[in-house]
């Protein structure tokens, strides 16, 4: 079984929230033209001001994910 991993985008400041919904949207666009494969794409709010835009997909693609998206971090799981 592949480990999942999820790769974010932090976005700050009064329109974070609406900046990270529409960054979900170009991921999935992505994932979608390059047909590769992903678990979840969506959003967490640590507080007004500061939002996360992620996406979850198989250890195998995350070398393509990473290196044409160029996330801010990421996490196991």
């Amino acid at each position: 079984m592949s480990r999942k991993i999820k790769l974010l985008w932090d976005f700050r400041g009064p329109d974070a929230k609406e900046t990270a919904k529409h960054h979900t949207v170009h991921l999935k666009e992505f994932a979608i033209l390059e047909s590769l494969n992903f678990h979840k794409i969506d959003v967490q709010e640590k507080n007004p001001m500061l939002v996360t835009a992620f996406i979850t997909v198989d250890e195998k693609d995350m070398k393509i994910y990473r290196d044409a998206l160029k996330p801010h971090r990421g996490e196991i799981g």
